[in-house]
């Protein structure tokens, strides 16, 4: 009897021995498992129990108990830090905390949803069946069979090859499907920043203009300017740890107001000396972008008025904190070829079925390698300049995400090419799959 009260305790110390050691890390354990539970059945239409089977099933997130209700998500881990996560129409779901006040009247965007007759990647009718004379499309269908030929390593989702603005492939696991919304995390920076090229192109801003933050105006950091930030190289004090109690963490899953955590921290070294990924800038640059509308309302039409509704991203939603800004640095969703769209807009240098919507100088300028990433990094957008992927064409630059949320865009080689999935470098070989594409398409 002894021994089996001793063996019932050893699975209940080591619990608690658990508890004890990641108890500083539960109020972010739970805050993402309820935030990624709500987000994934409010926007995608998914179960809450292939949600807690697959992408709540990580080390840790695991331990938290979900509750989903419709509009609202909990989650606690064993009871302690219960976290709650709400939904809306239009902006999608936020993690809340104790300073949340409901709002029946809570601002949403303004949708410009309008059936084209065009084929994609222009309006919402398939394509005619389009046979390429330069591509080998069996050797096509095998290099895109090999992102999902061990699916509990590779994890793969979706795949879309697109080549002269057409889809010549495209496959999803189960589950998944063409109208499958899907969590860019990090792709979302890309779209901000460019908003910004928009913004550029209309003449309503400088990138060489000094961030506009009233508590830098009497320090070190006037200095800091619209371009540092989107190149990263602000000199500010950043913890990018998606591992511990960290300032992206404690932003993500902790603030209310996002863009104001990156503007509270301090210099480490002037602009331009250093080159430091950090999605607090992002979220901090939404914050900016908000500062140049009248309104709220304003504001949250943007990003849908001139980018994403302009090109039929119809798909994409981009959710917000508890303030009503952007989380421009995470949760942008949107289908697999809705993400192709975006890639293919800049493939395009721009101009989308005959309208000019950023100035093709753009392309070259969130491309150019920015000092201290080794060629791995322009404005907002990931670069191959430094030949990280020795099998791919060096001008290749992407949009990057959590997990491995890609939108690769090969201008040299006239393809885009978007992969979703829960698993990243080494378990999903980037430079093999794009080299197979690629050997595929002459």
């Amino acid at each position: 009897m002894k021994i089996k009260k001793i063996l019932w305790l050893i699975p209940a110390l080591f619990l608690g021995v658990v508890i004890f050691l990641q108890y500083p890390k539960l109020n972010i354990i739970s805050g993402y498992a309820s935030k990624n539970m709500a987000s994934t059945v409010f926007i995608t239409g998914r179960s809450p129990e292939s949600v807690l089977q697959h992408d709540n099933n990580m080390p840790l997130i695991s331990l938290a108990k979900v509750e989903n209700n419709g509009l609202s998500t909990t989650a606690s881990i064993y009871g302690l830090m219960k976290r709650k996560t709400v939904c809306h129409e239009g902006i999608g779901c936020m993690l809340v905390n104790d300073t949340y006040q409901p709002s029946s009247t809570f601002p949403v965007p303004h949708r410009q949803h309008s059936e084209n007759p065009c084929s994609f990647p222009y309006g919402d009718k398939e394509q005619t069946d389009t046979i390429f004379a330069n591509i080998d499309y069996d050797a096509l269908e095998s290099a895109v069979e090999t992102a999902f030929i061990q699916p509990e390593i590779q994890k793969t989702r979706t795949v879309l090859v697109a080549y002269k603005n057409h889809i010549v492939a495209e496959r999803y696991t189960e589950g998944f499907t063409k109208d499958t919304p899907i969590l860019g995390w990090s792709m979302t920076k890309s779209i901000l920043a460019t908003l910004y090229g928009i913004l550029e192109y209309q003449d309503k801003l400088d990138l060489n203009m000094a961030a506009p933050v009233p508590a830098w105006e009497d320090d070190v950091r006037k200095k800091i300017t619209l371009n540092h930030l989107l190149r990263m190289q602000s000199g500010l004090e950043w913890d990018e740890d998606y591992t511990s109690i960290s300032d992206v963490t404690q932003m993500l899953f902790l603030a209310s107001d996002m863009p104001a955590v990156q503007a509270e921290k301090q210099s480490i070294a002037p602009p331009t000396e250093i080159w430091n990924y950090s999605s607090g800038t992002s979220n901090l640059l939404s914050g900016l972008l908000r500062k140049r509308f009248g309104s709220l309302q304003e504001y949250l039409d943007f990003p849908y008025s001139a980018l994403i509704d302009k090109i039929g991203m119809n798909s994409m939603i981009i959710e917000t904190d508890m303030k009503g800004n952007f989380v421009a640095s995470s949760y942008a969703w949107a289908t697999t070829r809705d993400w192709a769209k975006f890639g293919l807009l800049y493939l395009n240098k721009g101009k989308w079925n005959g309208s000019q919507l950023f100035d093709e100088t753009w392309v070259d300028y969130i491309t150019t390698p920015t000092e201290g990433s080794n060629g791995t990094y322009g404005a907002h957008f990931w670069l191959n300049a430094g030949g990280k992927y020795p099998d791919v064409p060096k001008d290749m630059y992407s949009a990057n995400g959590f997990q491995g949320q890609r939108v690769f865009i090969l201008p040299s080689k006239d393809i885009v090419v978007v992969r979703t999935g829960l698993a990243e470098e080494p378990e999903f070989d980037i430079n093999s799959f794009l080299a197979g594409i690629i050997a595929s398409i002459d």
